[in-house]
């Protein structure tokens, strides 16, 4: 008994101890995580627990969980988007939306991940407006911080509203047929679960998102305002081919000053004339930045299939590996100054393609291959990483390699688009469930080449891994050593002299905090026989004890799905938690008042509802 006892005070003890150290940030997130674990490891091995087969096994389970693998592939996947570039063209035509009704844009965009999540398992819908949200963020010079816990948050409370829209809801549900032989409605939960999703809405749209932090992500390395001497070819099925000037301009190339326009031996100059209408074999000469050219590159696959093939030796029209931009600078009297770049032939010796030359105060309207290079010519390159890197031996170069940033390869946006559209598709009708999908994404993914290996890993956040891990050995512990089963029993023992209602609303706190520390499902499926067989006494016939179950059952779906305070609390907050650059209290600042409201909500709302 007095080893129970200890058993139980020390594993409480450090509960509160790594929830703190998560939230001090003292520690990395991956140093606490793992002393947590190599705690309960050597703890358990000394003292094991008695009459349970608890140790190693056990507390390493949670790196072989399915909803770890899962978060894990679909990260994969999200990767691979990225590298392709697959979700360039939504997110324009979202940015595009928000430049004229920015509020009635994400109004409607919420709406319809909330709709979509009450039907489906919210994971894949949160991974597939992820980068929909970064990349409008990122076009209206915002940061992402702003968008990515609401993105959680609504695919959480959309879970409230069905009976499927949560993996939790259905594990509950079955608790309660195994417990009085009685099933839920599909809609069973909606009513309360409306008003409960409303209310977090209201809250989000109001109070929440002033508290929400803004994270700015680091700056990117291209993000200078320097002009680049550049040139596009029109080739034939070009995206902007017959693109004819107005008002001298050419309205569909705004983000770059078009300085000439060269059609054979015929050359073409600003303000331009009907005459200028592009066609193929046109030669554009422009001005741009850093960053409108990479988000040419990246938006236009004709374009970056016309700039791999030009001046291309065999073995260099389809480089391998990830596509990338770098800067180097002309040294001085060095072997380049003075010649132009077609008679070095840079592109056949390295493989690499010069994008664009920026030449302090002088104003360069000729062809990009005759441009006679000078010594301290910045020139803007593009090719595959490995040739890049391969550059820094050039003694006539200074390459920045800091500088080297990457540019998807959009010639593969379409694969990327097909696989992730098949996972979603296999998990919604349920051909497949999310886990075999998401890994049979991911595996595409890396075979159709839309990413390779490293990057695959890249992907794969030890961050996330980590915290995953220490949070089912954490939640094992507890319920090892008897301490979940202590302080439900406690809460429901407290409740008892305040009725059944107040059964409920103790119920309901409690669940909803211990959802925020252990995992929901583990949370609903160990408090849900408790709250059915806690009703027990306050009923008199079976009918009574049938409705009083269902209302304590709804009690622990409601509050399961109150995982908002902790990143560890359920997969989507994981999930969001780069991309919007959180830290761990981050979570506790916004969900804290989050499930106090709707705790509130509930006790004012349930007793009309439940008709108790």
């Amino acid at each position: 008994m007095e080893l129970a006892l200890l058993q139980m005070w020390v594993i409480g003890a450090s509960v509160i101890v790594i929830i703190t150290l998560y939230a001090l940030e003292r520690f990395s997130i991956e140093m606490v995580s793992i002393a947590a674990i190599g705690f309960y490891l050597v703890w358990f091995q000394i003292l094991p627990v008695e009459n349970a087969s608890f140790g190693a096994q056990q507390i390493l389970s949670g790196f072989a969980n399915p909803a770890l693998i899962t978060i894990l592939a679909l990260l994969v996947v999200g990767q691979g988007m990225f590298q392709t570039g697959a979700m360039e063209s939504p997110s324009r035509f979202l940015a595009a939306m928000h430049d004229k009704r920015p509020t009635l844009t994400m109004v409607g965009l919420f709406l319809f991940v909330m709709v979509i999540s009450a039907f489906i398992n919210n994971t894949p819908v949160v991974v597939m407006f992820i980068p929909i949200l970064v990349s409008i963020a990122g076009r209206v010079g915002t940061s992402p911080s702003g968008v990515m816990i609401p993105l959680s948050y609504v695919s959480i409370l959309a879970g409230m509203v069905t009976l499927i829209g949560s993996s939790t809801n259905l594990l509950v549900a079955d608790v309660l047929h195994r417990e009085i032989n009685m099933g839920l409605g599909f809609f069973t939960q909606t009513p309360l679960g409306l008003i409960l999703a409303g209310v977090g809405l209201v809250y989000m749209a109001t109070i929440g998102r002033k508290l929400i932090p803004e994270r700015v992500p680091p700056e990117n390395a291209g993000g200078t305002g320097r002009q680049y001497i550049a040139q596009i070819e029109i080739t034939p099925g070009h995206a902007h081919e017959g693109d004819t000037p107005i008002a001298g301009m050419f309205p569909d190339l705004n983000t770059v000053t078009v300085r000439m326009v060269q059609r054979g031996d015929q050359t073409f100059l600003p303000p331009f004339s009907d005459e200028a209408a592009l066609c193929a074999g046109d030669f554009l000469t422009i001005a741009a930045t850093r960053t409108a050219l990479s988000d040419l590159l990246a938006s236009d696959a004709s374009l970056l299939s016309s700039m791999l093939r030009t001046g291309a030796a065999e073995h260099h029209d389809n480089p391998q590996g990830e596509l990338a931009l770098t800067e180097a600078v002309v040294a001085p009297n060095g072997r380049y100054v003075g010649q132009s770049l077609s008679s070095i032939g840079f592109r056949s010796r390295t493989g690499c393609i010069v994008l664009g030359i920026e030449r302090k105060a002088q104003r360069v309207r000729r062809p990009l291959p005759s441009i006679r290079l000078q010594g301290g010519d910045d020139l803007l390159i593009f090719g595959a990483r490995i040739d890049l890197r391969a550059l820094r031996h050039d003694r006539d170069l200074l390459v920045l390699l800091w500088s080297m940033s990457e540019v998807p390869d959009i010639r593969r946006a379409l694969v990327a688009r097909a696989i992730f559209g098949g996972i979603i598709l296999l998990a919604v009708t349920g051909l497949l469930p999310i886990l075999h999908a998401a890994l049979a994404g991911a595996i595409a993914m890396i075979a159709s080449n839309c990413l390779n290996l490293r990057q695959a890993v890249r992907a794969l956040d030890l961050r996330i891994f980590l915290l995953i891990g220490a949070a089912f050995a954490m939640g094992g512990a507890m319920q090892a050593v008897g301490m979940a089963d202590l302080i439900a029993q406690t809460a429901v023992d407290l409740a008892m002299p305040y009725g059944p209602m107040g059964l409920l609303i103790g119920l309901f706190g409690v669940v909803a905090l211990l959802t925020n520390v252990m995992s929901n499902a583990a949370t609903a499926v160990l408090f849900a026989p408790i709250a059915v067989r806690a009703t027990e006494a306050f009923a008199n016939t079976p009918d009574e004890q049938a409705k009083l179950a269902v209302a304590a059952i709804l009690t622990v779906i409601y509050a399961a799905n109150c995982s908002f305070a902790t990143p560890i609390a359920y997969q989507t907050n994981l999930l969001v938690m780069g991309p919007g650059h959180y830290r761990f209290l981050d979570y506790t600042r916004v969900g804290g008042p989050l499930i106090l409201l709707l705790w509130l909500a509930f006790s004012l709302c349930a007793p009309y509802i439940f008709g108790i």
